[in-house]
């Protein structure tokens, strides 16, 4: 699985739509279960079994990356991101798992891992399934490239194409159009792949609000069967565990909202299982062999010694300081519709690495130094840089209101324009050769861009809906956003998340 064809990145986005075709990579998984993976191998290798290694290796499955995106958010050194895709496929050995037919992989549970580039923190954002989100033109099996999707099912995504791996590219080609964020791997986990590794660390505690009976599980029964979980907490494996995370119907209100907070709770208590177990062989070369047994990986993970490097980088993440929020969202009908500017500005922290306290976890920082003495007249940021404006959206004066912005900002403009399409939700800022650096600093006016290099020379800006959104807050509360305003997680979404190290029974939901 391996050709990787990079598609042709379109040059002039200005005269085209905001999201378009092909070019690749992809993806990682469940954070102390692949870090467990990498360190076994080290123990082993250093007791002399270094056939394990070379038998592990043999296990780990790729996917073809060639159906990534080539519009894709800019490489940023702010943290990495890793998406975890739950497959609820039935083909193979997951067959024997789970409730339903069909060998078409669907897409049952995901979440976006950002690692903050100080390597202590991590948030990881659940993005619930019915969703309804804008899917991007993704690779087909036979080659083609299907068009933009708009308003359809986040778990739509991954069954494009209808085969029974799913479209993990497609996935994380959604993720990137919706967060801003550049996806750096991207990891499936199956149903025999989650029971296998559950079972490897001895079973994981949870923590049921009643008893839970098959009827719970399965409403097509329409029967109550027999009982699946004794109220209380209790350890559960294999395929109860699996059966605790599916379980919707019967606890609460029997949405997946509820489902996604119990979901969080147990990959917490799982990470914390991991831990307290220690690095030795004996507990380690299970999981080892049923994680790399059991994931799909994209090929910058496709190897122990690649999962060792990328694992080891992650060593020092805190339990604590591991947080687990929802993308914000609102019931439409019996979809959920995602709440802006909530989200966007969820989404505009992390990729500054901010952390859900308001941390800035941007690394080591430097001793402190004397500040050097700063220019009584400094010329702006913009002084004097050509900057060509695009209105992208259906605002009207948007292209002006922006242009006034930025000459105020010492940029001169050298004029403004409709776009060829008006659905572009982020700002897109592209910079021919040489202009690098005076995009950086532009992006800086405009939250949440995304940076794409162009042929020709000279800056443009082609404005997102959701600068058109932040416009207009701005005006409702007659402030100006300033460039220099740190981005914060929104309070609402704060509050709600979860560390990994929190009670088993508290903040789930019930109803």
């Amino acid at each position: 699985m391996g050709s990787h064809k990079a598609g042709q990145a379109r040059g002039g986005s200005r005269r085209g739509a905001a999201g378009a075709p092909p070019a690749g990579r992809r993806g990682h998984g469940r954070l102390r279960l692949v870090l467990a993976v990498p360190v076994a191998l080290l123990v082993l290798a250093a007791a002399g079994l270094g056939w394990v290694y070379f038998q592990l290796n043999g296990d780990i499955r790729t996917f073809d990356d060639g159906g990534i995106s080539g519009e894709r958010p800019a490489a940023s050194a702010k943290g990495q991101n890793v998406l975890v895709i739950g497959s609820d496929s039935r083909a193979g050995d997951n067959v024997q798992y789970g409730h339903g037919s069909g060998d078409i992989g669907r897409s049952d549970t995901a979440f976006l891992m950002h690692v903050h580039a100080d390597h202590k923190h991590a948030t990881a954002v659940s993005l619930p399934r019915d969703t309804l989100v804008d899917v991007p033109p993704c690779k087909l099996p036979n080659g083609d490239w299907t068009r933009t999707q708009h308003n359809v099912m986040f778990n739509s995504a991954f069954s494009v194409g209808d085969t029974a791996q799913g479209n993990p590219a497609c996935t994380q080609n959604t993720v990137e159009k919706l967060t801003g964020l550049r996806v750096d791997h991207t990891v499936v986990v199956d149903f025999a792949g989650f029971a296998k590794m559950t079972r490897a660390v001895g079973g994981v505690q949870v923590c049921v609000p009643k008893d839970i009976y098959e009827g719970d599980l399965n409403p097509n029964r329409h029967a109550r069967g027999e009982r699946l979980f004794t109220k209380g907490v209790q350890q559960v494996s294999g395929q109860k565990a699996l059966d605790y995370v599916r379980i919707r119907h019967g606890i609460g209100d029997g949405s997946d909202i509820g489902r996604i907070q119990r979901q969080q709770a147990f990959i917490g208590a799982l990470m914390k299982k991991v831990k307290q177990q220690g690095l030795n062989p004996t507990t380690l070369l299970p999981l080892a062999k049923a994680a790399t047994s059991s994931l799909t990986v994209d090929p910058g993970l496709g190897s122990a010694d690649k999962l060792i490097s990328f694992a080891m980088s992650m060593k020092s993440v805190d339990l604590h300081n591991t947080k687990f929020v929802t993308l914000p969202w609102r019931y439409e009908g019996a979809r959920v519709a995602i709440v802006r500017p909530q989200a966007d500005a969820l989404f505009a922290a992390l990729r500054a690495d901010r952390t859900v306290d308001g941390k800035d976890a941007g690394g080591k920082q430097e001793p402190d130094r004397p500040a050097p003495p700063r220019p009584s007249a400094a010329p702006p940021p913009g002084a004097g840089v050509a900057v060509a404006v695009y209105n992208g959206t259906t605002t009207e004066g948007l292209a002006a209101r922006a242009a006034d912005s930025l000459k105020a900002g010492g940029y001169r403009v050298t004029g403004t324009a409709t776009a060829a399409t008006q659905d572009f939700v982020h700002t897109v800022i592209e910079y021919g050769p040489g202009d690098r650096t005076h995009a950086d600093t532009l992006a800086r006016r405009f939250p949440g861009a995304l940076l794409r290099p162009a042929h020709a020379a000279g800056l443009t800006v082609i404005l997102g809906s959701t600068y058109a959104q932040a416009s207009t807050d701005a005006a409702s509360t007659d402030t100006a956003p300033t460039d220099d305003a740190p981005a914060t997680v929104p309070s609402e979404v704060a509050q709600k998340a979860r560390s990994a190290d929190a009670d088993i029974c508290s903040g789930l939901s019930y109803g």
